[in-house]
């Protein structure tokens, strides 16, 4: 990512040599930009509160920065929200069962060399869960940060063979086989393979990740 794009109190923020999709960043900018004049917050006290720079988090609401995954999640959740809540359709679903077509799925992010992470659904309200889709190519990777404490990634492998380095051990799944990490820790999935590698994805947070609506005596 360019320097000017990755501008995070605090430390690295990158995710992998990976981009988020241009679609995604337009629709979470608007969503950022119109909560945050609706919280009564200034760019500049919501840029304290996430501790991503005023100029970021400026690109970001206009559509013109590439951030990573990690510093829109903090964004977010210093409005007192998800990402996923700024993505997704207004309101719970009436019924029990709610059906989530192809179309509504969303493209959040990709790299260079052809891989994708598809956001296929999550919990609405507080966000607990999502299911993803993701493909990893030959030689890829991911890298992510740790989530909240206490926090769960489960993945099942249908296609290739997915690799997962946590704590300094790398475990490698074949197709059919499923497992879990603790990813409130750094974290990666790579592609040794000659193929590409497609899993399933749920990312479980822990209870009390979500941080609190910004107060006005806050303001």
């Amino acid at each position: 990512m360019a320097e000017d794009t990755d501008e995070v109190a605090g430390g690295d923020d990158t995710t992998g040599d990976g981009v988020l999709a241009r679609d995604f960043l337009l629709r979470v900018g608007e969503r950022i930009r119109a909560t945050r004049i609706d919280r009564g917050l200034t760019v500049q006290h919501l840029a304290d509160l996430s501790g991503v720079s005023r100029r970021l988090l400026t690109q970001i609401e206009h559509g013109q920065a590439n951030p990573s995954l990690v510093a829109v999640t903090r964004i977010a959740r210093s409005l007192g929200t998800e990402f996923t809540e700024l993505i997704g359709d207004a309101g719970p679903a009436e019924g029990a069962v709610e059906r989530v077509p192809p179309e509504k799925y969303s493209l959040v992010w990709t790299s260079p060399a052809g891989s994708s992470a598809h956001l296929l659904v999550s919990t609405t309200g507080v966000r607990t869960a999502d299911l993803w889709s993701w493909t990893l190519s030959p030689g890829d990777a991911y890298r992510g940060l740790p989530d909240p404490p206490g926090s769960f990634e489960l993945f099942h492998v249908t296609h290739g063979h997915l690799s997962v380095l946590a704590d300094g051990v790398e475990v490698t799944m074949a197709p059919g086989e499923s497992g879990r990490l603790r990813s409130d820790r750094p974290y990666s999935y790579h592609n040794h393979g000659a193929e590409p590698v497609v899993f399933l994805r749920t990312v479980a947070l822990a209870s009390g990740a979500r941080a609190p609506r910004p107060r006005e005596h806050d303001r």
